[in-house]
């Protein structure tokens, strides 16, 4: 006689911010197909982090940024490949990092060794990295995030923070620069002629 399991029930539990949620590679990769609609992400340590679904305030920004960057990878598709905020990847320390926008070079993205287990996410950082300050952000963990960024590998990265009508400018090798209320930000020579008109950005 074969017998049915029982019908588990779907609960839902509040976990504290003073708490933290350990996951394997394995985990992460499970729970991020089961919740497509949510943004995850790990740290180099395992740590799973949520994020929710942006505001609309905060989407109609990240929709311009990745708008205008689309815009420019069709006509420099040639250099590399575009991606929006729904990608993840799987950087050198460990972590798993979704950015607002990225952007990873041809010859970098071609260097990628092989993935025997066919892993769900690109396992580089990308050259490129943007982030959205939105109104529940903490300014300072997004200020590690970036820094983590270049730490394993991006050599140009975007904070924008609408907040504070400012732009902090992350590169390679240099110290951050601050920039308030940019009428326009440049690729440099990382993203040639790629720019990034901000009216649609700033509140």
């Amino acid at each position: 006689m074969v017998r049915t399991p029982p019908q588990l029930k779907t609960l839902s539990i509040e976990i504290p911010e003073s708490l933290s949620l350990q996951v394997t590679q394995a985990q992460f990769e499970a729970l991020t197909i089961a919740n497509r609609d949510l943004r995850l992400e790990k740290s180099a340590i395992g740590e799973l982090i949520v994020n929710l679904p942006t505001g609309w305030e905060t989407g109609e920004r990240n929709r311009s940024l990745t708008g205008q960057l689309d815009r420019w990878y069709e006509d420099h598709d040639n250099l590399g490949k575009a991606f929006d905020s729904s990608t993840g990847f799987r950087l050198p320390n460990g972590a798993i990092r979704s950015p607002d926008a990225s952007w990873v070079s041809r010859e970098r993205w071609k260097a990628i060794p092989p993935d025997p287990n066919k892993g769900f996410f690109a396992n580089i950082c990308p050259d490129f990295v943007v982030e959205i300050r939105s109104a529940s952000d903490n300014l300072q963990t997004l200020q590690t995030k970036m820094q983590e960024y270049l730490d394993n590998g991006a050599k140009l990265g975007w904070l924008i923070d609408p907040q504070n009508r400012q732009v902090e400018i992350y590169r390679q090798g240099k110290p951050m620069e601050t920039l308030k209320e940019p009428a326009e930000l440049s690729g440099e020579d990382v993203l040639p002629k790629f720019i990034l008109k901000m009216h649609r950005i700033w509140p």
